[in-house]
């Protein structure tokens, strides 16, 4: 058995003793933002005189960005900007999660925050109502890092039976995605789904459909709160594309795509348009979808294990081992959406959906905001 955290021990019928207070009129607002890794999340929360109704009655804030790998300590106050709210699953109501961009001492984007970029991107195309959903695999693993519910010295039995499976053999840690579904839900998070994956302790949540730089909001803070939740249950959720070596799948972020066009009758022409501009912007796509520029998605994108391969640009219809699958209904109906299978687990969305509309709808070479 993984190992859980002693701070998961701690008596909880204590804790709720004092989470059942009345606060009064107050309302505390939870900051959540992207650190200088691109990866982790931080957050720290402050009260506010009253429950806020809008994003713009949340006041900026700072913080300490030496601390996060995003300043030197000689220059290190950072600026937080809320962009987007959320009701608290964990403190509950009136209480408020809210996402923030970070900008540096001269109040520019920092290294680490694309989602500045992003958002100029979207508002460009606006008028396509681009569409996406993004199937964000995770594996489950003991603070030791040793995979949850897995044998001490060895390994569980061959992948099979593990995939969307059900009984205490086959799915492991299913109190923590239910946890983690009814908190999205609860927050107001566009969750849409979720399902046991194919290696044992990994699991995938669905978000979507979102439009343009609402599917970067939506997924950052649906992993804040599976992070959350794994902290209150004393385990970890890694987004390692291949946290496990050997005949085990990796795990990624497949990107589901249409725009108004495509969802329009005939509109797998321009499916395939969109299929065409990708296949000439493979290696730049690759580079944009895990945080090291490709090295992440060198572990998993092998040609086995449901993948395609790095090196080359692939598509077809129901193709589970393609760059790019096309839905079996939607070659039939000639309309709907692609599935860009390439991103890793790991992957910011704010640069996966930017770099996907540039080459879709933009041009990359002219545009600023693409190159």
């Amino acid at each position: 058995m993984a190992s859980v955290s002693p701070s998961s021990r701690l008596n909880k019928a204590v804790r709720q003793q004092y989470m059942s207070l009345p606060q009064g009129d107050k309302c505390q607002v939870t900051y959540i933002w992207i650190d200088g890794t691109g990866e982790g999340l931080r957050n720290k929360t402050r009260t506010l005189d009253k429950e806020p109704e809008s994003i713009e009655e949340i006041p900026e804030w700072n913080f300490d960005g030496s601390s996060t790998y995003q300043a030197e300590g000689s220059n290190s106050d950072m600026y937080l900007i809320p962009v987007c709210m959320f009701r608290d699953p964990f403190t509950l109501d009136p209480n408020k999660l809210v996402l923030c961009e970070v900008l540096k001492y001269n109040r520019l984007p920092t290294e680490s925050n694309h989602r500045a970029s992003c958002n100029k991107v979207m508002e460009k195309m606006k008028e396509h109502c681009m569409w996406f959903g993004m199937e964000q695999e995770y594996t489950l693993l003991g603070t030791d890092g040793h995979p949850f519910s897995w044998p001490i010295n060895g390994y569980p039995s061959p992948q099979g039976p593990y995939y969307c499976g059900v009984g205490a053999n086959n799915a492991y840690g299913r109190d923590i995605v239910e946890c983690h579904y009814k908190a999205c839900l609860y927050a107001g998070i566009k969750i849409c789904g979720t399902n046991a994956e194919v290696m044992p302790s990994q699991w995938e949540f669905q978000v979507g459909p979102c439009e343009g730089i609402e599917m970067g909001d939506h997924l950052w803070v649906a992993r804040f709160l599976l992070h959350r939740v794994c902290e209150d249950f004393g385990v970890v959720a890694t987004l390692d594309p291949k946290p496990i070596t050997g005949n085990w799948n990796g795990a990624g972020c497949h990107t589901n795509v249409s725009t108004k066009q495509m969802r329009e009758e005939d509109g797998l022409q321009y499916i395939e348009q969109a299929i065409e501009k990708l296949s000439k912007k493979h290696m730049e796509h690759i580079r944009m979808y895990d945080p090291r520029g490709g090295q992440d998605n060198t572990r998993r994108l092998t040609g086995l294990h449901e993948t395609s391969s790095i090196t080359d640009f692939s598509a077809g219809v129901a193709n589970r081992g393609a760059s790019i699958r096309i839905p079996r209904q939607v070659g039939q109906e000639k309309r709907g959406y692609f599935e860009d299978r390439r991103p890793a687990a790991n992957c910011d969305p704010y640069l996966v959906t930017k770099v996907i509309a540039c080459t879709c709808l933009l041009d990359p070479e002219e545009d600023e905001e693409c190159k």
